[in-house]
């Protein structure tokens, strides 16, 4: 199948770089093709498919949810899943959404009430921050990202939970992952098949959480 260009003299360089890539992308195509609302949604099957981190029993909280891809995802494969994020996003059968950043205080009440007060299983973070295009300063605002997330676990991860982030290779994310090593049993690094090649994103896999602190 021949490529499709965007020719509009009117755009960016950049944007028009940006618009061939979604149009020529497998895995755009193949998200519109099977009804999936991103792209983003064969990374959480690889995932799932490979640690299994998600049961019929579990309680989910998706961090950075909008437009759905994962909750729409996992809807059905969990007990009760709860999407936050700033952004509106279209209702999903059996997700309970929450619009709101989850540090700030309401929001955390919010999310404390849909749980009833007990605890999660698996919290999913595929929040990245808006780029720049200079990697240092880009690895760095994701880093600050899942260090809130980290913290957010801590507070609301059941004993044995699991945790899953996304995060930009670099010298940061080592002193961060060797701090979530303390409170995880298991911890390893996944690049998913459908993450784009020439992105520098992977995720952490977390695993088995020791204790609530």
């Amino acid at each position: 199948m021949p490529k499709e260009h965007v020719i509009n003299k009117h755009l960016k360089v950049s944007s028009r770089n940006w618009l061939n890539r979604q149009l020529n992308d497998q895995y755009v195509i193949k998200a519109k093709q099977e009804g999936y609302r991103s792209r983003a949604a064969f990374k959480i099957l690889e995932i799932q498919n490979k640690y299994k981190i998600i049961n019929k029993h579990s309680i989910v909280i998706d961090l950075g949810a909008a437009p759905g891809g994962w909750s729409q995802v996992i809807a059905h494969m969990c007990k009760k899943i709860i999407a936050v994020d700033l952004l509106p996003m279209a209702s999903i059968p059996n997700v309970d959404f929450i619009q709101g950043n989850f540090l700030d205080k309401n929001c955390l009440e919010q999310i404390k009430e849909k749980l009833n007060n007990n605890k999660v299983d698996v919290i999913l973070s595929d929040m990245a921050p808006n780029t720049c295009g200079i990697k240092t300063v880009d690895h760095l605002r994701i880093i600050d990202i899942l260090e809130h997330v980290y913290e957010f676990a801590k507070l609301v991860l059941n004993v044995n939970g699991s945790l899953v982030a996304k995060v930009f290779q670099g010298g940061a994310f080592n002193e961060i992952s060797n701090e979530i090593k303390q409170n995880f049993k298991q911890v390893c690094n996944f690049k998913p098949e459908s993450s784009r090649k020439q992105s520098t994103e992977l995720y952490i896999i977390c695993k088995r959480f020791k204790n609530n602190i």
